[in-house]
């Protein structure tokens, strides 16, 4: 099991604001640590001109900005070869779609998902869950460390009508990742059309930003139908991830997953504890920049800082 030690080491997706959760969701092995600091984490890649993964960074080679004023960096973390990446613990709520528009590509999403299960999860590290979404948004997996779990679980989906797209991206953070520690992931492969949402867009956004989800989109194109493969992009931009829109064959839709994996393992971590104390719950936006030339950075635009309680004195 996975196990927060101290304030020091929490290097959850993103921002982290420490100020206390609801223990009935943590795993019982795990250690909280209560503080009122606010820590502010990102987890960003760095690749060269031509997309490859610049090794060896250190804190002294950035500069972080949080709107517009300059933050120190506290704590900082590279990708760790001998243990398969980042050693922040992996949270992945894979989102798949069953919709009838995408039906004849769901049995190379099927293949292809128990391939990068296989590959991604890290005994004892790393936890997946599986949420379909058509019509209705379902919980297929909950949480677990198994491949076997996750693939059997594959093998059950079934295809069902519309599209909801936005409330599938929503309830997975508001639901499933917003107690969940490490790097929050979610992957979703889908057209992108969505038809039938209670929550609209910027909500789901929103949310994601919120609980500190990073978004990886996988594009599809059912036979007959329209995609809308710009609010992937959007989801993907807005939160850190990457958008990706292969072809609709297996091995595109492979290369794509691989891409994914190859990515997560990348993954460089920092901390910093934001100059701006205010618990006002507003969009703060981030910018980090390399001192070294020709590296190219990808992370998060920003966060949304924490409301206060109205039964906090200060």
């Amino acid at each position: 099991m996975r196990i927060a030690i101290t304030i020091l080491f929490v290097f959850s997706v993103c921002t982290a604001w420490i100020l206390g959760e609801d223990d009935s969701q943590v795993r019982k092995s795990q250690t909280i640590i209560r503080t009122e600091v606010a820590i502010v984490n990102v987890i960003f890649t760095a690749k060269d001109r031509r997309g490859r993964h610049v090794e060896g960074l250190t804190a002294d080679d950035f500069l972080l900005y949080e709107d517009g004023v300059p933050q120190k960096i506290e704590y900082f973390s590279e990708p760790d070869k001998k243990s398969k990446g980042n050693n922040t613990p992996l949270t992945i709520v894979f989102l798949i779609d069953t919709s009838a528009s995408v039906k004849d590509k769901l049995k190379y999403e099927k293949a292809t998902a128990a391939e990068f299960f296989r590959t991604i999860l890290r005994p004892n590290k790393d936890l997946a869950a599986i949420i379909q979404f058509d019509s209705d948004v379902n919980l297929v997996q909950d949480f677990t460390q198994s491949p076997d779990d996750l693939l059997n679980a594959l093998d059950t989906l079934t295809i069902g009508s519309s599209t909801a797209l936005y409330d599938a991206i929503y309830l997975a953070s508001e639901e499933k990742l917003k107690q969940e520690i490490g790097r929050r992931i979610i992957v979703v492969i889908t057209d992108g059309e969505d038809m039938s949402s209670k929550v609209r867009k910027e909500e789901a956004i929103e949310a994601a930003q919120r609980r500190d989800v990073m978004i990886y989109g996988i594009g599809v194109r059912g036979t007959g139908y329209g995609t809308n493969f710009g609010v992937l992009r959007e989801f993907a931009e807005d939160t850190g991830g990457m958008f990706f829109s292969p072809r609709a064959g297996l091995k595109e839709i492979r290369e794509a997953f691989n891409a994914i994996g190859d990515e997560l393992q990348e993954q460089y971590s920092l901390a910093y504890r934001s100059s701006n104390i205010l618990r006002d719950g507003t969009y703060r936006s981030i910018d980090l920049r390399c001192k070294k030339g020709g590296v190219r950075i990808r992370a998060r635009k920003g966060y949304y800082a924490p409301k206060a309680n109205p039964k906090d004195t200060w």
